[in-house]
């Protein structure tokens, strides 16, 4: 955390024209065509050269270190305290479903800390003179290593950075386990491998732009996750959160797309793979960066293939679930599904129950069998 001046990227981007975004197929043939460049006129690449080009170029103190470390234990003793002090109170006083008020936590913690991460990155990116989304290009312009780190990136970097250092021991040891959590915890890796590694070699101005195009997502999806608590609670049903978690789930798939699927390669890897290179002949750690980039865009890959599975539910009118989540045998023995987005389908018991779902003359509403008072 070395200046409270701007770096003089975001100084000459102004001047530059900015470049306009590539297709698809653009960033796959330029692309490929850069790297296999690369790959071919680097005779001396190696772990020689890895070691050489690491202690040349990698700038981080122990103070940034033990910050580092402080912070992620600040992070998950925030946590304990806002769960035992704050979010479990609220969730007893909502009278939540034992099974929802296990997980409201987790997704109440959540959802305060990424609002305000990604408020924060937006800020840095719309309200300032940084010109990274509209121009990613110039996130490479005239960098140099070692060049000092702006303040409000530099703090951009900590909350970050020891975010994830907490979120790996809470994947493992906080967290209700998923499906997906081993993935998880390797998303974790690899991201905390990225803020590490960009801050060390200045590569500050596109982790910024990573960090943006990302949290937006996670505040969508435990917004959604709130609200499916929410809406059955007390022994009622409330309408008003159901339409929100509804609302919340296609917001979270059309932004996961945009901005992961959309933004994230034709904007970030585009800049990595193409621009950085062109702007900055033997950039250092060229490949390394770029293929944790890749396989953090192979792991959105993933995770969309579970929203995919989640709309094509919801569109058949089926049980929403998160499809994420391990199933668990109720009383019978039988298998039901352990949903953190879930929405049971009602059970017919026979015509004098409005298909099974709604009774609307006595304002009830049936779920699983269960007839519940119905709320706004």
């Amino acid at each position: 955390m070395d200046s409270d001046t701007k770096g003089d990227s975001s100084m000459s981007a102004g001047a530059v024209e900015v470049e306009p975004m590539p297709g698809y197929v653009d960033l796959i043939t330029r692309a490929s065509t850069v790297m296999f460049g690369a790959l071919r006129d680097c005779s001396a690449c190696g772990l020689e050269l890895s070691k050489r080009t690491l202690l040349d170029n990698a700038y981080i103190t122990w103070t940034e270190i033990v910050l580092f470390f402080f912070c992620a234990f600040l992070w998950t003793q925030i946590r304990r305290g806002l769960t035992e002090c704050l979010f479990k109170p609220l969730a007893q006083w909502c009278r939540l479903l034992p099974k929802d008020a296990a997980k409201m936590p987790e997704s109440a913690w959540k959802l305060v800390f990424y609002t305000m991460s990604w408020s924060y990155s937006t800020y840095l990116l719309f309200f300032t003179s940084y010109n990274f989304f509209h121009n990613p290009p110039s996130v490479f312009y005239d960098w140099k290593s070692g060049m000092s780190v702006p303040t409000d990136i530099a703090i951009a970097y900590l909350i970050q950075g020891s975010f994830y250092g907490h979120s790996i021991y809470a994947t493992v040891y906080m967290d209700a386990w998923r499906k997906d959590s081993a993935v998880m915890v390797v998303h974790h890796v690899i991201t905390l491998a990225l803020i590490g590694f960009s801050y060390a070699f200045r590569y500050h101005n596109i982790g910024i732009l990573v960090l943006f195009l990302h949290d937006i997502n996670d505040i969508q999806l435990e917004f959604t996750k709130l609200n499916v608590y929410l809406k059955s609670r007390g022994g009622g049903y409330y309408l008003l959160n159901d339409v929100l978690s509804n609302m919340g789930s296609v917001s979270f798939s059309i932004t996961w797309f945009w901005f992961r699927l959309y933004w994230f390669p034709l904007k970030v890897l585009y800049a990595t793979c193409v621009s950085s290179i062109q702007t900055v002949p033997n950039i250092p750690f060229y490949f390394f960066f770029n293929a944790l980039l890749l396989a953090l865009l192979l792991m959105n890959i993933y995770w969309f293939l579970f929203i995919v599975v989640f709309v094509v539910k919801v569109l058949k009118m089926k049980e929403v679930n998160d499809v994420r989540e391990y199933e668990e045998e109720d009383g019978n023995g039988t298998k039901t599904a352990a949903g953190l987005l879930k929405e049971p389908q009602a059970e017919s018991h026979g015509d004098d129950d409005d298909a099974g779902h709604h009774n609307s003359a006595q304002g009830k509403h049936v779920q699983n069998g269960i007839t519940k008072e119905k709320h706004l």
